[in-house]
């Protein structure tokens, strides 16, 4: 059989996808990306459930390696709804031709590397081999959707589906028994969304999460028009922030503000958008500590003020985690759902769901009767779309043997016995186009460097990546993001050995360690 051969394969055909696709086809190489969906767009072409949006500001999701495209593109919204950013995508995709080298509806199911020829072959689920000097696994931090393995699901006699595989078709809840599994960033939203459509909402809540207003508000054509003048100083600011906003912080520290003082800079800043709440909080109040907890009270004390029923909010509030150690949901109208007569909130700490039963969900305590259930269970992050699929490098080793203990990689970017493969986690919690265009930048550059010099393979050196798997592990240790159970370190996912999934660093030092490493020749790189 004649395989089909390329510089690079891509896996991922989704905002990283295509924008390592675009940076490749610049170095004149040539490329091929797969992806499972029938459309471009990745996360934004599958998740279209009702209320899906981002929490970034619109015009910093936006690439900006095209001043072109930023002047053409008008966002409607502050924060864009996922039709939109879809349409956004697709824009994309056929402004640049990014098309012809795109092969959608193409599962990846294994890809093998070859020590002999220093190449990676894809094996897709058509049965086509496809061949490629380097691999580039683009396929998303959040994107292989899990749903817990409930006993009787196959009983259930209704509809039932993951937001993360929303149907194509829609699905029509009108007048419908719905619950809704889960109440982290998509539950969230899908609540809100939904319930004053239903003839009844129960939510079946395991833990309470902080949720932050968004304040969502129409984008207007003046408005638009200032903010393509404002693109430079806008990245300049993500470029400068430690996860890639346009939030800069305040660098007093809360519990050295007099308590009233303290408590008006909070209610100037809640009536603010999305995530300034907190990143543009005093500087402690995102590391563990009293600051954080005295914001987290100040929360808390906000969702019971809009819950009338006191065990009701109760239930709401969070008790068991620190404020933004777990990935904070924005809403818009979340907490006034439970006034209404129509929704339930159900506590599954309290009373664990036994199974699935054909008509609905059996409790330890009740069975609630349903139409449609709605598995808003979250995703195995980070390795979760790796260990899908088979990726077998020198020695037989796969990927998934190599990371049953926690991603061992220098930067994230490489593996040890994995040449030429380069996995692309830009974001964990953070601005992901802001903090992806520059990590994909400097794959590109090391591909190309590697490339051009006639090298067969780089990878990194056994040295390099126990020093970095031992950072990731010591510091941490140290930050919020360590210090509750979720999918930020595995926690959501039962068996997954608990690590921190992102790199520990504010996004500008590690831009500034990889600058220096490819300065350096690339040290801690093995390149023969």
């Amino acid at each position: 059989m004649t395989l089909k051969q390329y510089d690079v394969l891509v896996i991922g055909a989704g905002v990283t996808g295509l924008y390592t696709l675009y940076q490749l086809r610049q170095r004149g190489l040539t490329v091929r990306v797969l992806d499972e969906a029938p459309g471009v767009g990745g996360t934004w072409y599958w998740n279209k459930y009702p209320g899906c949006r981002f929490d970034s500001e619109s015009p910093t999701y936006s690439y900006s390696f095209s001043e072109e495209l930023l002047q053409e593109w008008d966002w409607k919204e502050r924060y864009s709804a996922q039709p939109d950013t879809e349409r956004y995508l697709n824009f994309v995709a056929d402004k640049f031709d990014l098309r012809r080298d795109i092969q959608l509806s193409t599962r990846v199911e294994s890809a093998i590397y070859d020590s002999s020829a220093d190449h990676w072959t894809v094996h897709t689920d058509s049965g086509e081999q496809l061949r490629g000097k380097f691999l580039v696994t683009a396929v998303g931090f959040l994107s292989a959707h899990y749903v817990p393995e409930f006993a009787g699901l196959d009983s259930f006699e209704g509809q039932w589906c993951h937001p993360g595989r929303w149907p194509e078709a829609g699905m029509d809840l009108s007048g419908k028994r719905v619950g809704i599994v889960g109440t982290g960033a998509t539950g969230v939203q899908l609540v809100a969304e939904i319930a004053k459509d239903l003839k009844h909402l129960t939510v079946f809540q395991r833990t309470a999460n902080y949720c932050l207003p968004l304040r969502n508000a129409p984008i207007d054509p003046e408005t638009m028009r200032e903010l393509k003048t404002q693109y430079p100083e806008i990245f300049r600011i993500c470029r400068e922030t430690p996860h890639g906003f346009v939030h800069e912080a305040d660098p007093r520290s809360a519990m050295q503000i007099p308590k009233e003082e303290r408590l008006e800079f909070y209610e100037r800043l809640w009536a603010e958008p999305g995530f300034k709440k907190f990143l543009s909080n005093f500087q402690d109040v995102v590391v563990p500590g009293p600051a954080n907890e005295d914001f987290g009270e100040f929360v808390r004390q906000k969702i019971r003020e809009r819950v009338k029923d006191p065990a009701v909010a109760e239930k709401l509030v969070p008790k068991n985690h620190p404020f933004a150690s777990k990935r904070v949901p924005c809403e818009t109208g979340y907490y006034e759902v439970f006034n209404r007569d129509n929704v339930t909130l159900v506590d599954v700490k309290a009373s664990p769901i036994q199974r699935i039963i054909p008509h609905g969900i059996k409790t330890a305590d009740a069975e609630y009767e349903l139409d449609v259930i709605i598995f808003a269970t979250g995703y195995d992050a980070v390795t979760g779309a790796l260990d899908r699929m088979e990726i077998r490098g020198e020695h037989g080793l796969t990927l998934k043997e190599k990371f049953k203990e926690g991603p061992r990689t220098f930067m994230g970017l490489q593996s040890v016995g994995f040449p030429n493969l380069f996995t692309v986690n830009a974001a964990g919690a953070r601005n992901h186009v802001r903090v992806m265009e520059p990590l994909v930048d400097w794959i590109v550059d090391c591909i190309a460097y590697v490339h051009a010099g006639g090298f067969g393979r780089i990878a990194p050196t056994q040295e390099s990546e126990d020093a970095w798997t031992a950072h990731v592990v010591e510091t941490g240790a140290r930050l919020l993001r360590t210090q509750a159970d979720s999918w930020y370190v595995g926690a959501n996912i039962p068996g997954k050995p608990r690590f921190l999934l992102a790199t520990p660093d504010p996004a500008p030092v590690g831009r500034m360690q990889r600058a220096a490493i490819a300065a350096d020749g690339y040290r801690g790189f093995a390149i023969s």
